[in-house]
């Protein structure tokens, strides 16, 4: 079997790809990918966590697993994309877990850790800010509005997945940077697949204010590229405020916002001192 064949976890009628590696007895760390990516994000992390002896349980979410892909955009409120999570730990039997969430998996592992406050023993956040705070900064700052202009056609075009896919996912491709093209051409071929793109879309028309989310209570490093195209200082810089319990702030100078793979040993020394409860 390929190393990278994912184990197929049911959940509420819905069917997630989920890899799983390291000790079954080793302490459980979640990690939710964000958009356009899957689970394949977290592999160049995974064998950072297994060494350290824990066990790393890696879905793809809502959307991207072609097992859960409803119709519907009010199949995607963050709700539900909460509860696939927890159910996903009953089923593989864990109680709690270190989140690490990054981009729109960093939004659902906020909301975790703010709700769920038993199921989630530490959190890193990678590049998404508490949503409090960036919804702030959406609203008061013209920089950060800038930087999510994109999120209109995201949100009302229906014709965006076309537009993105078109010209061999040109458009898409070019949201990644200088990321590895092979990296790349994974995520793509992923969102290619009839419906996917449109339901990780659904996401994003899913959204709305989260300017109550209540602060978190869970030990939390929030991991932050100042080389990031899409989120900006004025979220990062006042994540703290939204957070009462031990905090960390991890500023990654001129990485840009693809920190699992661009900036893999750094996130790892991250991730492990806020698990071990070695943050500087």
């Amino acid at each position: 079997m390929d190393a990278h064949t994912p184990t197929a976890v049911t959940v509420g009628g819905l069917t997630f790809d989920v890899e799983e590696s390291g000790p079954a007895d080793g302490t459980p760390v979640v990690l939710l990918h964000g958009f356009p990516q899957t689970l394949a994000c977290w592999r160049p992390l995974t064998p950072l966590l297994t060494a350290a002896g824990l066990r790393v349980i890696a879905p793809s979410q809502r959307g991207y697993s072609p097992g859960a892909r409803p119709v519907g955009v009010e199949h995607y409120a963050i709700e539900h994309l909460a509860d696939d999570i927890l159910g996903l730990m009953d089923a593989l039997g864990v109680a709690s877990a270190h989140l690490v969430g990054h981009d729109l998996g960093g939004s659902v592992a906020w909301w975790l850790a703010a709700h769920h406050r038993d199921r989630v023993e530490t959190l890193t956040a990678v590049s998404t800010p508490h949503l409090a705070a960036f919804g702030l900064a959406i609203r008061e700052d013209a920089d950060q509005q800038k930087r999510s202009s994109y999120f209109g056609a995201f949100r009302y075009s229906e014709s965006v997945a076309d537009l993105l896919l078109a010209d061999d996912a040109r458009r898409l491709r070019s949201s990644f940077g200088d990321l590895d093209r092979a990296q790349v051409d994974e995520y793509v071929r992923a969102l290619s697949a009839p419906g996917a793109l449109d339901a990780a879309l659904s996401w994003y028309r899913a959204m709305r204010d989260f300017r109550g989310l209540p602060a978190v209570a869970v030990p939390t490093t929030y991991v932050w590229g100042s080389g990031d195209a899409f989120l900006g200082r004025v979220a990062a810089e006042r994540c703290g405020e939204f957070v009462d319990a031990p905090y960390r702030f991890v500023e990654l100078d001129g990485v840009s916002h693809w920190i699992p793979e661009q900036a893999t040993d750094a996130l790892a020394d991250a991730v492990l001192a806020r698990i071990e409860g070695n943050e500087k």
